[in-house]
């Protein structure tokens, strides 16, 4: 793991960046999402650091990493989501509600919660890094390479760190037998479709917005078209996605076990001292 300080330039990146319309939004909805909980993440990550035991160095070091990875995400797409928002304002109300979900969220839940949210949440990353690295390639074709390079980076480094919260949650709250039999995995899985449920109606509603803005300026042609590219696009995320997140459920998940993507490691280099969009901070 390591902190990368990409070099993407949003100022003419469009909200039409792939030539799937319905997948850009479906992603565009989903880009606003890092803006609110990846601060959140931050947080949550910071109060368990205080109560991790001091012998458990290597998570230590791992959990600082994976926070200067966090703050790098939610400032890049800050800087990609603003496009986004100049064309479709209306998203707006639907992102300030998430950001006082995960105000609510940190108030009045308890640590244990907000931690079995995060990884949930964090479960998403692998199937994510997967898709983005071997089966979104169709939809690729023609897109925007400076979106395709936010997604890409993001993307690997969530693959990158996928067993920090994990094994921070099981680290506090999993270490007897019953512990990882209630916690780690009952409880780790409701956090899980807690979390999936939240976020799931969170970028639906995003997305209905976008999708709807462009509709209403649609002839019977294009509407036609439009339906068929949505229909296209959420068939092949529920064949490729679906199976990879009922492996959560299980109670021997473990996302240290997750293969890495083809061409994750490469790709990243290319942020790295010497890669041609970017340099190391960290790590």
């Amino acid at each position: 793991m390591r902190v990368r300080l990409p070099k993407i330039d949003y100022a003419n990146v469009r909200p039409h960046w792939a030539p799937n319309w319905e997948f850009a939004h479906s992603v565009n909805a989903s880009s606003t999402i890092p803006a609110f909980v990846e601060p959140y993440l931050i947080k949550v990550m910071k109060l368990a650091k205080e109560v991790l035991p001091p012998a458990e160095e290597e998570l230590h070091r791992d959990i600082d990493i994976f926070i200067a990875q966090e703050a790098q995400h939610f400032r890049q797409h800050n800087g990609f989501n603003r496009r986004i928002r100049e064309s479709y304002p209306d998203i707006a109300p639907h992102e300030t509600k998430l950001g006082e979900d995960y105000e609510v969220l940190l108030r009045e839940r308890s640590l244990k919660f907000n931690l079995a949210y995060c990884e949930g949440f964090e479960s998403l990353g692998p199937p994510a890094a997967m898709m983005w690295f071997e089966k979104y390639d169709d939809f690729l074709v023609g897109a925007d390479p400076e979106a395709i390079a936010l997604w890409k980076w993001h993307m690997g480094e969530e693959f990158e760190h996928r067993t920090v919260c994990y094994r921070l949650f099981h680290a506090l709250y999993a270490r007897s037998l019953w512990g990882r039999f209630w916690n780690g995995w009952l409880y780790r899985v409701y956090g899980f479709i807690y979390a999936v449920r939240h976020l799931g109606t969170y970028s639906k509603m995003v997305r209905k917005v976008l999708v709807d803005t462009d509709r209403r300026s649609m002839d019977e042609a294009a509407l036609a078209q439009s339906r068929t590219n949505a229909q296209t696009f959420a068939e092949h995320l529920k064949r490729h996605t679906l199976p990879q997140l009922v492996k959560v459920l299980s109670p021997f998940y473990d996302p240290g076990t997750k293969p890495e993507p083809r061409g994750l490691s490469e790709y990243l280099r290319r942020f790295e001292k010497g890669g041609d969009m970017g340099i190391p901070s960290v790590g």
